[in-house]
């Protein structure tokens, strides 16, 4: 897929340069854990830490944030080559992608200089862990909906109420939350401010959500009068909605390309998994993997679309595909899992261990995967999206 972008010179020798440190250092335990792990899946957690440490002493994390907070200030090009051979590779994922891909952005294009300073670096140095703070009971997609309530105290907002579905929440050092601080608005959306909240204090309480492949991925996370300093205000007080919808776009657009890549290798696994099981040669198989197949082919276009986009310095132009792809990603990549399971009948249903440690790769595919159309925003919120902004249909 890069191989179709122009590359410059000095861009084919920043990816000659990762391709070898991937070589060098992508060995050993690291190595034996090759594509373990997803933004739902924290297997082999601690592995995966030290592995992000290692990509954080080789100066692989932020690459395109700038030099003074840790960062190479490298282009958007280079970022991109970079994610393409660490996914190519399957490299295990990123226990970070929290704060590197969607607060890290956030703080640089709505932070003080003081928060910026105070954050990125531990960031990039594997130091601090972030949760989301976004979804609760009772406004998960409609976020405007937000209960959790947000009170200046002298120099402290206190703060009460209630999150879920917190990605890797229980093992976060800070929390950045979006609350309600002044609930007499008559827009609800105006009234939100996002704040930096520490997790190590009395009001914050966060239990461990175990999923359907019995991965503890998510949290609820309690705060019953929980503090954090008054200048702990990401943007501007009232004004988290803007805040929050940049980190949305992120979400939904940074995924992309290792979700395209990582299905390739999974289709891959599943047509060799037909062939083991001589199942070939049935037709309605063989559409089922030409479908399969022509799904990722279909994501790898989009992707490189996309990417043309930001190269090109026109990244507003990539919301409509963006958010197109992932809905057609989530719903493609579950088609696959149900595939692999059809596959492989009663075999599908038997684990090699008892209880969730016996999983292989494509029952945890097939497991995962029905997360997808909810988390990052919902199918139906993607469709709406979709109605209203790119097609111009009412409400």
């Amino acid at each position: 897929m890069v191989a179709e972008l122009e590359i410059a010179p000095a861009d084919i020798e920043f990816r000659d340069e990762v391709r070898t440190w991937l070589d060098e250092h992508l060995v050993g335990e690291f190595a034996r854990y090759r594509g373990v792990g997803s933004p739902t899946d924290d297997t082999a957690w601690d592995v995966r830490v030290a592995w992000e440490k290692e990509l954080s002493a080789g100066g692989w994390l932020g690459l395109t944030w700038p030099g003074e907070y840790g960062g190479r200030g490298a282009s958007a090009v280079q970022e991109i080559i970079f994610e393409y051979e660490y996914a190519t590779a399957a490299a295990p994922a990123r226990v970070g992608t929290q704060a590197l891909e969607l607060l890290g952005p956030s703080l640089l294009a709505f932070g003080t200089e003081e928060q910026k300073a105070r954050f990125l670096p531990p960031i990039l140095a594997v130091e601090e862990m972030w949760g989301q703070g976004f979804s609760e009971p009772g406004a998960g997609s409609d976020l405007a909906s937000v209960s959790t309530r947000a009170i200046l105290d002298g120099d402290e907002w206190v703060i009460d109420g209630q999150k879920v579905w917190t990605t890797f929440g229980h093992h976060a050092d800070w929390l950045y939350v979006l609350c309600r601080t002044d609930p007499d608005r008559s827009l609800r959306h105006r009234g939100l401010t996002m704040l930096l909240v520490p997790v190590d204090q009395p009001g914050v309480r966060i239990s461990p959500i175990r999923n359907i492949a019995g991965s503890a991925e998510f949290s609820e996370c309690f705060f019953d009068g929980a503090r954090t300093g008054a200048d702990m205000v990401l943007g501007e007080v009232d004004g988290g909605w803007r805040v929050v919808m940049g980190t949305l776009a992120m979400e939904r657009g940074s995924a992309l390309m290792p979700m395209q890549l990582a299905m390739q290798r999974e289709v891959d696994e599943v047509i060799g998994t037909a062939r083991r099981l001589g199942s070939t040669g049935d037709p309605r198989v063989r559409q089922r993997l030409a479908d399969a197949y022509i799904a990722a082919q279909v994501m790898g276009a989009t992707n490189l679309r996309v990417l043309s986009s930001i190269i090109e310095g026109a990244p507003e132009s990539t919301g409509a595909a963006a958010t197109a792809s992932k809905l057609y990603a989530a719903t493609a990549h579950q088609l696959l899992g149900e595939l692999a399971m059809d596959l492989r009948c009663e075999e599908a249903m038997v684990t090699a261990d008892t209880g969730h440690d016996g999983l292989d790769r494509e029952q945890k595919t097939f497991l995962l995967s029905r997360a997808e159309t909810i988390y990052g925003g919902t199918a139906e919120i993607q469709r709406n999206i979709i109605a209203e902004r790119v097609l111009g249909l009412p409400r």
